[in-house]
């Protein structure tokens, strides 16, 4: 039986205790849902009910009792019912006939059980015993309210954490407060794990504390009701110390022992605890007992609590003699005392001892927790609640269901057994009370007083009111005087409410005025007034109302009664109010509390908690998509990958540092924080990495203890971060190295995972243009020497979004925004807008872009002639920013506010916050060189440049509020660095208040009528360049500061230059100025800069005396500029075209060119080496010769000789002492390396001195990275970098390629060379190569400059292939990086990059339409493109080798493609579908053409022919044999009755189709003719050759019309304008540019000039003076040189000195050769200048 065991005996019970017991138990089974439990007490009820039928003689005597027989017949008719409903239908048969017997029994008259319940409870209302507005109603019990804290939040006191803890207890409780049932469904386990931890940390605190004061003990045992068994245990003994060592027994630590008693568990405190806390109170009452009666008044009151609780403990067996002994000395010296306070304490707490044997008392359950009653927590069912005053009293009714448990009931049915035989036995009050200490008894007012306890206690003070007016114990003055010091708690005790406190006096006075009712005790009535003139006599704050109210009723009692009772009064009025203590209660918490110290001092667990939370929460809502990387800055876009998964397995292979780049706005910073939350997710407690994301920009000086800086920011105390840097590992991912302007290797200043220092791993992320030369020494876990822990650093770059990736997030986005627009209509402003598509790979200018759109497109507008470029896309968020941020503020502003509000509206609110944000953003690179975190303290900033920006003023404070600013505690940030960077750019021009004055000073091109290019038709009237000068504004940041670092302030102002020609001007007028005055200088430089940038080209400007060192002109064209006087020191002119131009007289002290010059040693270079300290280099040559070069000034020092074959390698010995070399002569001088029967290449010593040769046969690993290359390219040799992180090759293409070692991927191609490569050399510091070939020159690279290069959107290989769109606004250009990219035709712009190829694309040609592109790739496939989408929309595959051409034809429908395996195909351009293959060539097809009428193809090969195919049938109709060479290249005449080839032999042939001859032979060209192009008209031929070289031909008369000339690299493909009224050329080139040229005719003649360049490309110098330049280098005049520039620069003597010292140095390092060694051209240091070359 589950409930059976209430009662084990039955036949003990009474009738009335039978039927209460199955009126329990039926009611239970009416509330349960069990149906097996509800059966089984149903079996319950209908056993117990058949006790009383067999009873028959019992039911005659009780014939009467219509009560008992109603009761009955009601409890089977339930039990019926319930019978009914389980489906037992014949016990509910039976049970229903039962019913029916007993009810015919039962008078007409007789009332339902609920009437009886009624009318008992009005008869005793009638006596009138107490009035009825005395507790009228039962009350909620006392309440004290806590909020419930969020996640990690500290807590405010013990009582809230009490609160919390007993919430986690009642969670399976349905009757919970609703908010208590809303936050436990929030709570999460390391959530309670914290709770527990933190009471954990309270009871440390207790027992760490030196001094345990009342205060401490109390807070330590308000926490006993929500401990674990350990913990109630450690807390119990801590007490038990401290009573025991205290000095003097306190009676607040016996309060605090009987609260931590009452507070136990079941099985919590056992028999040896009690017997060892009686043997310890009887110790300590026996040292103190001779104390006052004062402190024996308290001390006896706070004993009985404690045994009160004690009575309540579960303790069975205890030896009854031994576990009274203790104490019965102690209570009975009080036995005989004559003060009834004493006697009545001592009583009490005797009988409380006598009750601890006792299995359980009537308020064991309920009693059990005490303390401050929690409103919706515990919810647990009232003591009494529902208790039936009358059948209490009468001894039958059933409280179970008040009691809540089920030894409750039986227990109560024996305090009411005592409660109905109490005998009023009319004794004194002492008498009385002495007569109760024999150990053989128990006194019966004793457990009606702990039952009103319970009453009280739960707010039942009506019910506790009928109690004490009903108990048969009424008149028992021990009762008596129980109940008015229960009354007195009530009064005093503030957690009352004051009608309440206001009942309980008045009910006092009840007792004393009503005699006849409560009898005339003279003890109790004086207690009374007592208790009256104590409450009275109370003044403290929050007591005035009680006092009154007590002495208002003393007053009404005063004439109360005869003249005895009188005279008790005048007696106790006169004497004044007693010292015993109405109520002793724990004594408030000390501040700070045990609490605050253990959340002072929580474990590392909870800080790690709260920093968790602080980092992830909210993170959830954020729209993220999972970004993808490539392995390097070099690394082809096709070898992207995951970057989380990428990231993650760094991190579980425990390589040390992940250095992420990638350009501003990529999304760096959110892929930081989504590693972060990640990771978060995943952390173990205890053993777990702890991820930390640090913002360097936030930590003062990170190169030193970064990690423990930023824990101390999150508030870790110091002995929390030694335990994390002793014990904890981490993984920091460190965001902003850029923003922080860092240096520093941080991983290695900051000594991570040295001894005894920080266990980590380190994510740390900077821009790509923030890095220089060598950047990865500042990331690389090790000493920049160390090869051996390179695989302890990785990198990757992430890559912008992908069209997929944006549209993924533009669903997340309108889904989580709700956004004005549709998912849809976003993809079609990015299809239809030019630009966008490209610039939403950039995240932060996607979420930009997203925000703004839908306010910037008008509807109905054709999207394809809107333009958004990013400063515009600023100017709009901004805009809207504001507006929004205006209309927040508006909501809740104080008085003060909205008058600085109105007074900002009135002067132009948005214009004023612009102000404030450009004044800000001017103010933080002035003041803190542009570091975006700006810390402001008040008190200490308040005299600074600070305050206007954060200062306290009304309007300062508005529009900072306003502004797109993030603040974290004191310190302020921009939300985004890029919005920095816009304020700055807005302090330089805002468009807004731009005002135009003109100037008449005007910048002019130069005319030179000797320019190759003949400027003469450019340089009319109307063509002269005027400057529109702007006041000019000393304060302005352009004139203040340098922004040549700056290069996202630059492409913003760059941008505005393209926008505003007002700007444009601006700068050209700091340009002028800077002429004359030195102030304008840094506006200069940066007006140049950002022009260049913009792309504004000066051609034949007037630039003489122009001051702008320090500026960036690299890839600027500069042709026939005048730069004379100009000032150009440390100017960088790297790819910059100068061609005529003029710089004589100009300074140029470190200026930069990018390059270096090449070395002429005379015969084929066949071997180099640098000397270890780089100071020399070895060339051997072909002629069996060695050449000594100074790396200084790269003259040659001296020439070994020696050998009598070609040189085969060249060695310095480690030491840099010796050479070595062998030849082919099979001779090897200075050192014995082996005997080969062969020619070896190349042979060097690496770094750490191992010997590594270089031969023709393949080695794995290099042949792996060689397959990623052409398949052209035949690589000679190879050659490792210093570091080991890169390859050299050297092909017989002619050029050096840079691999890396990681990926395989080609990272730069070094163009130059005009013959094979035969020696490739790394210097020792790995900046530069040396190589040499065929063409007998030593080429020099500076490697360095390039191994950062931005992602542009240049091609950065050769560009094989450009093409006019058919309506001329678009060019096409296809290179051998395997992009294709598409320029505007008038301003230069690259306006999309498609990808998708894997290797070289050879040919791109545009479909009639321009809807399509045809590709031809050296994989073998032709390519077919959506113009507009970019899209791939066909894949081409059939041909066995590359495809080297591809071409429309005239209708559109076909292609053609011709490729390496000597065939031709022609493909439906709808379906893919191969139509035919044409065959006949002997050998690769390089060009193909199809003719106006498309009847016909025509098609150049490797067999040095060109052939003429019909394009219907297939058939060769015919065969144009003339060329010595490679047909490159044919081309149909616009009127197809001609054809032009292209030869290797440097001719061109026009041939008459119609006779099948050739017509003309064109000479002139140097090299190969690798493309050619019809004019519109057909009356010129353009051709473009490697020679370098672009010609203009007269179809006609096959004369040379224009040559421009001096062009950097090959011509790989020439193209001209496809409109009749526009007449241009394109060019691209082997540097990889793609160049404009403008076609103008002067009579007969044509004149060609440069429209615009891309950036790629090399110096260009060709024609330059450099007449009497300062500071130019030996290195550098002789680069120019070179290049062509003409005039002898001024020397400088220092120059010449330390040329001198280092030739000196490099001579003396040589020993004197050996007898078979002859030195020729050695040079004395005499006549070493004699000897230059």
């Amino acid at each position: 039986m589950v409930l059976g065991s209430i009662f084990p005996i039955r036949d003990g019970l009474s009738t009335r205790q039978a039927l209460e017991l199955a009126s329990f138990y039926l009611d239970n089974a009416r509330q349960t849902r069990d149906v097996k439990l509800a059966s089984v007490l149903c079996d319950d009820a209908a056993v117990v009910l058949s006790q009383v039928k067999r009873n028959a003689k019992w039911a005659r005597k009780y014939a009467e009792d219509q009560d008992l027989k109603e009761g009955i017949a009601e409890a089977y008719i339930v039990l019926g019912k319930l019978q009914e409903q389980l489906g037992h239908l014949e016990k509910a048969q039976s049970s229903q006939k039962t019913a029916e017997k007993w009810s015919d029994t039962v008078s007409l008259q007789s009332a339902s059980h609920a009437s009886e319940l009624n009318g008992h409870q009005q008869e005793r209302d009638e006596q009138h015993i107490v009035p009825q507005y005395i507790f009228a109603k039962n009350i909620p019990r006392s309440i004290t309210e806590f909020t419930l804290p969020k996640v990690d939040e500290p807590l405010e006191s013990t009582y809230q954490l009490v609160y919390c803890l007993r919430a986690l207890q009642s969670s399976s409780d349905d009757n919970l407060d609703p908010s208590v049932i809303s936050w436990l469904r929030t709570v999460e386990d390391y959530e309670q794990d914290r709770l527990h931890e933190l009471a954990g940390g309270v009871l440390r605190a207790f027992k760490r504390a030196e001094l345990k004061d009342d205060k401490a003990a109390a807070e330590a045992v308000y926490l006993a009701p929500v401990l674990t068994n350990d913990a109630f245990r450690d807390l119990l003994r801590e007490y038990y110390s401290l009573i025991d060592h205290s000095g003097l027994l306190y009676p607040s630590q016996l309060e605090g022992l009987a609260h931590l008693i009452q507070s136990a568990d079941p099985g919590y405190i056992d028999a040896d605890d009690i017997v060892k806390i009686l043997e310890l109170l009887y110790s300590r009452l026996r040292d103190t007992h001779q104390q006052s009666s004062h402190y024996m008044s308290q001390l006896t009151l706070a004993l009985s609590h404690v045994l009160d609780a004690m009575a309540d403990v579960d303790v069975r067996d205890l030896d009854r003699e031994k576990l009274h002994e203790p104490l019965s000395s102690y209570l009975g010296a009080l036995k005989g005392d004559s003060d009834p306070y004493f006697v009545y304490q001592a009583a009490y707490a005797y009988q409380a001892l006598l009750c601890i044997p006792d299995d359980e008392t009537a308020w064991q359950s309920t009693t059990r927790r005490t303390g401050g009653v929690v409103k919706g927590v515990t919810s647990l069912v009232s003591a009494v609640r529902g208790l039936d005053l009358n059948k209490f009293i009468n001894g039958l009714e059933d409280i179970q269901r008040g009691l809540g448990g089920s030894k409750v009931v039986e227990v109560n049915m024996k305090a009411y057994d005592n409660v109905t035989t109490l005998s009023e036995s009319g004794q004194g009050f002492l008498d009385n009370l002495k007569e109760g200490f024999g150990f053989d008894r128990k006194r019966d007012w004793y457990s009606a007083l702990r039952g009103a306890d319970i009453l009280i206690r739960d707010g039942e003070l009506a019910t506790f009111k009928e109690l004490v007016c009903n108990a048969p114990c009424r008149l028992d003055p021990a009762f008596q005087w129980g109940v008015c010091q229960r009354l007195g708690e009530i009064a005093v005790n503030p957690k009352w409410d004051l009608d309440t406190r206001r009942n309980a006096i008045e009910f006092l006075g009840e007792i004393y005025r009503e005699d006849a009712v409560w009898g005339k005790q003279p003890t109790v009535k004086q207690w009374i007034l007592d208790i009256l003139m104590r409450l009275a006599s109370s003044s403290r704050d929050g007591f005035q109302l009680h006092a009154e109210f007590a002495e208002d009723q003393l007053q009404e009692l005063e004439s109360n009664g005869d003249e005895k009772k009188h005279a008790l009064f005048q007696n106790c009025r006169q004497s004044g109010p007693s010292f015993y203590p109405l109520r002793i209660s724990l004594p408030e918490f000390a501040s700070p509390s045990l609490l605050d110290r253990a959340q002072e001092n929580t474990g590392v667990e909870g800080n790690l908690r709260l920093l968790r939370k602080q980092r992830t929460d909210g993170w959830d809502n954020v729209v993220y998509i999972p970004p993808q990387a490539k392995p390097s800055l070099q690394a082809a876009d096709d070898t992207r990958f995951p970057l989380m998964e990428k990231t993650k397995e760094f991190l579980e292979r425990e390589q040390k540092v992940f250095l992420l780049l990638g350009e501003a706005g990529t999304g760096k910073s959110m892929f930081c924080r989504e590693l972060e939350h990640d990771l978060w997710q995943s952390y173990e407690k205890g053993i777990g990495r702890i991820p930390l994301y640090i913002n360097l920009s936030t930590i003062d000086k990170p190169e030193h203890d970064m990690i423990a800086k930023h824990l101390q920011k999150a508030e870790f105390t110091v002995s929390q971060i030694r335990e994390l840097k002793l014990y904890r590992r981490f993984i920091l991912i460190c965001d902003g190295y850029d923003e922080s302007q860092q240096t520093h290797n941080l991983y290695m200043s900051n000594r991570l995972n040295q001894p005894v220092e920080w266990d980590a791993q380190m994510v740390i992320c900077c821009r790509i243009e923030y890095l220089g030369v060598d950047y990865r020494d500042r990331f690389q876990p090790c000493d920049r020497n160390l090869r051996l822990e390179s695989s302890m650093f990785q990198e990757a770059v992430i890559m912008p979004f992908t069209f997929d990736q944006v549209r993924e997030y533009i669903k997340q986005y309108v889904s989580v925004h709700k956004t004005f627009w549709d998912e849809s209509e976003y993809i079609r402003a990015l299809e239809l807008i030019p630009g966008l598509k490209e610039m939403v790979k950039n995240l932060f200018l996607m979420r930009l872009l997203l925000d703004v759109l839908p306010r910037v497109v008008d509807p109905g507008v054709d999207l394809s002639t809107t333009r958004i470029t990013r400063v515009t896309l600023y100017d709009h968020f901004i805009e809207h920013w504001l507006v929004r941020g205006r209309k927040q503020l508006e909501k809740d502003l104080t008085d003060q506010e909205k008058a600085a509000f109105e007074s900002l509206c009135q002067e132009g609110f948005t214009e004023k916050a612009v102000d404030f944000m450009k004044r800000l953003s001017v103010a933080i690179y002035r003041e803190q060189d542009g570091y975006p975190f700006v810390s402001y303290e008040g008190f200490i900033d308040k005299d600074t440049w600070k305050t206007a920006f954060f200062g306290p003023e009304e309007k300062t404070q508005l529009l900072l509020k306003v502004c797109p600013l993030t603040r974290a505690g004191n310190q302020y940030r921009f939300n985004h660095r890029s919005l920095l960077e816009y304020g700055l750019e807005l302090a330089v021009f805002d468009p807004h208040l731009s005002k135009v004055t003109l100037s008449a000073s005007p910048l002019t091109p130069r005319k030179n009528t000797n320019s190759p290019w003949n400027f003469k038709a450019a340089i009319g009237s109307e063509n002269v360049k005027t400057v529109v000068e702007q006041p000019m504004n000393t304060s302005s940041p352009l004139v203040t500061r340098s922004f040549v670092m700056e290069t996202s302030v630059v492409e913003f102002l760059s941008e505005r230059v393209q926008q505003e020609p007002e700007f444009k001007q601006q700068l050209l007028s700091y340009l002028e100025h800077s002429k004359k005055d030195r102030r304008w200088r840094i506006a200069a430089v940066n007006s140049i800069t950002i022009l260049v940038r913009a792309g504004v080209q000066f051609i034949g400007f007037d630039l003489k005396g122009i001051q702008i060192p320090g500026a960036d002109l690299s890839n600027g064209v500069f042709d026939s500029a005048q730069l004379q006087r100009a000032d150009l020191r440390m100017v960088k002119l790297g790819g910059t075209w100068l061609r005529q131009a003029d710089m004589s007289g100009a300074r140029m002290t470190d200026a930069q060119f990018g390059e270096l010059p090449f070395l002429t040693p005379g015969d084929e270079v066949r071997a180099c080496s640098f000397s270890p300290d780089n100071k020399a280099l070895a060339v051997g040559l072909g002629n069996g010769n060695i050449s000594i070069y100074a790396t200084s000034s790269w003259e040659k020092v001296f020439t070994l000789a020696g050998h009598t074959g070609a040189i085969g390698c060249v060695v310095y010995s480690p030491r840099g002492d010796q050479i070595a070399s062998c030849s082919l002569d099979t001779t090897l001088l200075l050192a014995t390396i082996g005997q080969y029967g062969y020619g070896i290449r190349t042979q060097v010593f690496a770094p750490k001195y191992y010997l590594v040769i270089g031969m023709r046969s393949d080695v794995s690993h290099v042949h792996q990275i060689a397959s990623k290359s052409p398949r052209e390219v035949q690589i000679a040799l190879i050659m490792y970098s210093p570091k080991g992180d890169q390859l050299a090759s050297g092909s017989l293409d002619t050029t050096v390629r840079l691999w890396d070692i990681k990926t395989g991927d080609c990272r730069q191609i070094l163009t130059g060379h005009d013959d094979t490569i035969f020696s490739v050399v790394y210097s020792p510091d790995g900046d530069r190569i040396a190589s040499g070939g065929l063409d007998e020159t030593v080429r020099l690279w500076d490697v360095s400059r390039d191994a950062t290069r931005i992602v542009s959107s240049d091609h950065i290989m050769a560009v094989n292939s450009v093409k006019c769109s058919p309506t001329g606004k678009l060019i096409a250009s296809g290179g051998s990086d395997a992009t294709i990219r598409l320029w505007d035709v008038e301003t230069g712009a690259c306006h999309k990059i498609v990808r998708g190829h894997t290797q070289s694309i050879s040919s791109i040609v545009f479909s009639p339409r321009e809807d399509r592109i045809a590709s031809g790739c050296t994989d073998g496939t032709v390519r077919l493109w959506d113009t507009e989408a970019g899209t791939c929309l066909h894949v081409l595959t059939g041909h066995s080798d590359s495809v080297r051409c591809a071409a429309f034809s005239p209708q559109g429908h076909t292609v053609v493609s011709a490729s390496d395996d000597k065939t031709v195909r022609l493909w439906n351009v709808e379906t893919g579908e191969c139509l035919r293959t044409l065959e006949g060539h002997s050998d690769r097809i390089l060009s193909v053409a199809c003719s106006p009428n498309s009847s016909q193809v025509a098609t150049g090969s490797a067999d040095k022919t060109a052939r003429i195919w019909n394009a219907e049938t297939g058939e060769s109709l015919q065969t144009l044999e003339s060329h010595s060479g490679w047909v490159g290249d044919v081309a149909f005449s616009p009127q197809g009755d001609q054809l032009a080839s292209a030869g290797y032999d440097k001719t061109i042939r026009l041939w008459n189709l119609k006779a099948g001859e050739c017509r003309t032979t064109l000479t002139g060209h140097e090299d190969k003719v690798r493309s050619i192009a019809y004019s519109h008209q057909g009356d010129l031929l353009a051709s473009g050759s490697w020679d370098k070289t672009v010609r203009l031909w007269d179809v006609a008369s096959g004369e040379c019309r224009s040559v421009v000339e001096n062009i950097p690299s090959a011509i790989h493909s020439v193209a001209w304008s496809t409109t009749p009224n526009a007449a241009f050329l394109v060019t691209g080139s082997g540097d990889g540019s793609v160049l404009k040229w403008k076609v103008q005719t002067e009579g007969e003649q044509y004149s060609v000039h440069l429209g615009w360049k891309t950036t790629s490309g090399t110096l260009a110098v060709t024609g330059a003076s450099i007449q009497g330049v300062h500071g130019l280098t030996s290195v550098n005049k002789q680069l120019l040189k070179q290049r062509g520039a003409i005039g002898e620069p001024k020397n400088v003597l220092r120059d010449t000195i330390k040329r001198l010292l280092v030739m000196a140095s490099v001579t003396s390092r040589l020993n004197p050769p050996s007898a078979a060694t002859t030195v020729t051209d050695t040079p004395s240091m005499t006549n070493l200048p004699r000897e230059r070359a």
